[in-house]
């Protein structure tokens, strides 16, 4: 039993420390009511709470109409860093679309997440 709780615990504390070291302000955004064919941004902030230097390896959209913009240097414990994503409304009606961003170091990609409705 005692065995089963350590590596319960050993698992919990790996699974825990994958995914810490970057802490989004926010990592969702609803635009509302957007036009079609405008480009609308938002900047999702976040910080580096790791002793290691925080940086993005890449960001991936799942289409082409949305587009993550960052820089690649490295951001201090305690900073703040900060990827830009920008939507196009290509066509009239509701949208939902991710971003995966993989920081160094971690193994699992944090998602961040834009919504709204595109009208006439």
């Amino acid at each position: 039993m005692k065995y089963i709780f350590t590596l319960g615990f050993s698992f919990a504390a790996l699974f825990c420390s994958a995914q810490s070291g970057v802490r989004f302000d926010k990592a969702s955004h609803n635009f509302g009511k957007i036009s079609k064919g405008i480009h609308k941004s938002v900047v999702f902030t976040y910080t580096n709470t790791d002793a290691r230097p925080a940086v993005i390896e890449f960001a991936n959209a799942e289409c082409g109409c949305t587009q993550p913009e960052y820089d690649q240097k490295p951001i201090l414990k305690g900073q703040k860093g900060s990827i830009k994503v920008t939507y196009t409304a290509p066509v009239v009606g509701a949208f939902r679309k991710k971003v995966n961003v993989k920081f160094a170091g971690q193994k699992l990609p944090a998602e961040l997440t834009i919504e709204g409705e595109v009208i006439k």
